[in-house]
């Protein structure tokens, strides 16, 4: 557990924001304010379980022997199904860091990291090193891994490593195979977790911090959520208005579009950032000796795809093909220094040169997909299992049954979306998944939030950012005007850090959406922050291409 420890105190890590004192608590969890699903058991009857759930007591103790003393974890149970809490009862694994200022305390933060299914119990000791001491001292820093995630009763399908790899160009002579793979996936998860993974839906995840928030005793609850945490943080403003204090939800996902739209903006956020590329890179030609024009630098790009369709790049004990190269690039190209390096470095490859593969990084497929330092009794595929739970069980409504609807339009967005689209739109697992329990919440609510967007970004694009703070209308927006990257706060921009700091020790959001530049800092810090080996608690678990 050491090299946990040390990672985490060695990388800026994420926040999270702020929670508040006791409330009534059953109704607004056993239903909500939102198209909630019918109460399967009489209100009286769930209320007074819901009760005994919010009585718990916290046997808090240090979370590791290496671990500061002050940061301690605890379980309380949550119900598997909030339509029957007097049945089946899971494991919610919680940890806190109490402020130092008792006496300036406002509350308690609570953060999400992203995914579906990253682990957020080791938040807090990032968010105590990298928060200003003055918000430091507001709250009690509260992380937890959300339901069916790491040490909350973790769920498996029982996949094998290559069968978790899901992000597959579409190609006529292996469309048939993808297709079987998608059944045997869904079909897998069914017959080992059948009786769960419908529960692990954002929507349950949204009442378990509710319930979270009365074994703590607190009114309200802030917050910090990055990419997928936009969403959760968003649907528990919905779901429990009067319960949301101060949140600030950061790279955001359009709800809209949850979420195979989401996975399909990936590919049409990636065309503008690689128009932005080959211009980068054309005006620097003399240095890198991509071609003079964003043409030029576009027919050198589309040439080593070709070439590596046919004769793949061996690169680091492994073989780079054409589609692995608009992969990586799809990644890559939101910084345009970072993208030119690493492909001066594949041409080299290519052409049998020595290579620098540390700027490689986005053509290298990780081995495995289990975070560095995760539990050893987690399940190896917990990360996807959990992760395709939310993607298909959120909206079961958006994802076609029919295999043919995901060919059409696979060749359809490799036209629109060169780089990306076939990737995008192509057969997915939740073709063959099970119906949703609920209806998808619709976010449409007035809570105070400030919604921060990266003009960059490689996993929710601006566009994005932008719809979900139309939807929260209570909401203000700061947008980083040139910020590369996903994941913003905090970033060392006093423009972006401060408006959020401000937000965290007032409680008040900007008068006006604010515009900030990103300095050459902060987005050099974005891209040392897309290094795979940063722990759950940053801003993006893994920094996965294949993850919000």
């Amino acid at each position: 557990m050491t090299g946990r420890i040390d990672i985490v105190r060695s990388r800026r890590l994420v926040p999270l924001l702020a929670l508040s004192i006791t409330a009534t608590l059953a109704p607004a969890l056993a239903t909500s304010t939102a198209t909630a699903a019918p109460a399967a058991t009489p209100p009286s009857a769930g209320k007074s379980v819901l009760d005994r759930y919010a009585k718990q007591k916290p046997q808090w103790k240090r979370c590791e022997a290496d671990a500061p003393a002050t940061f301690q974890c605890a379980t309380i149970k949550v119900p598997l199904d909030y339509r029957k809490p007097g049945g089946e009862r899971i494991d919610l694994a919680i940890s806190r860091i109490k402020t130092t200022a008792p006496g300036k305390r406002h509350g308690v933060l609570l953060s999400n990291p992203g995914g579906p299914g990253g682990e957020g119990l080791y938040m807090p000791l990032g968010m105590a090193e990298s928060l200003p001491a003055s918000t430091r001292q507001k709250y009690d820093l509260i992380g937890f891994d959300p339901r069916g995630v790491g040490r909350s009763s973790p769920v498996s399908c029982g996949l094998e490593p290559e069968e978790e790899n899901w992000l597959r160009p579409y190609k006529e002579e292996t469309f048939d195979a993808d297709v079987a793979w998608a059944r045997t996936f869904a079909d897998k998860c069914a017959e080992k977790a059948g009786d769960t993974l419908p529960h692990i839906t954002t929507r349950n995840t949204a009442r378990d911090m509710d319930l979270l928030r009365a074994v703590l005793g607190e009114k309200k609850i802030s917050y910090v959520g990055y990419s997928y945490g936009t969403y959760l943080g968003a649907v528990y403003t919905q779901l429990f208005p009067k319960r949301a204090d101060r949140f600030v939800l950061d790279s955001a996902v359009d709800p809209e579009r949850a979420w195979r739209g989401m996975i399909q903006w990936w590919a049409e956020g990636a065309e503008p950032a690689f128009d932005r590329w080959t211009g980068w890179a054309a005006e620097r030609s003399e240095r890198y000796g991509l071609g003079d024009t964003p043409k030029k630098v576009e027919g050198t790009f589309w040439d080593l795809v070709a070439r590596a369709g046919e004769d793949p790049i061996e690169l680091d004990g492994q073989l780079v093909t054409g589609d692995d190269i608009r992969s990586g690039m799809r990644a890559a190209v939101f910084s345009p220094q970072s993208a030119t390096e690493a492909f001066v470095e594949l041409k080299k490859a290519a052409d049998g040169k020595p290579v620098r593969t540390e700027k490689l990084e986005a053509f290298i497929r990780p081995e495995g997909r289990r975070a560095a330092g995760a539990a050893a009794e987690t399940p190896a595929d917990n990360g996807t299992s959990s992760f395709w739970a939310v993607v298909c069980g959120d909206n079961s409504a958006v994802w076609s049954r029919d295999p043919e609807t995901y060919r059409q339009d696979a060749l359809a967005d490799k036209g629109r979306y060169p780089l990306y689209g076939d990737f995008a739109s192509s057969i997915k697992p939740c073709a063959f998944w099970a119906k949703s329990a609920e209806p998808v919440t619709k976010v449409n609510n007035k809570v105070g939030s400030l919604v921060v967007q990266n003009e960059w970004d490689s996993q929710t694009p601006l566009p994005s950012g932008q719809a979900l703070h139309r939807q929260l209308k209570g909401s203000k927006m700061v947008t980083v005007l040139g910020g590369e990257g996903h994941g913003i706060y905090p970033s060392g921009n006093a423009c972006t850090d401060g408006a959020i700091n401000r937000y965290l020790l007032s409680g008040k959001l900007p008068a006006k959406d604010v515009a900030c530049r990103a300095t050459v800092e902060s987005n050099a810090e974005a891209r040392e922050n897309r290094k795979q080996d940063v722990l759950p608690g940053s801003p993006v678990p893994d920094r996965a291409p294949d993850r919000f």
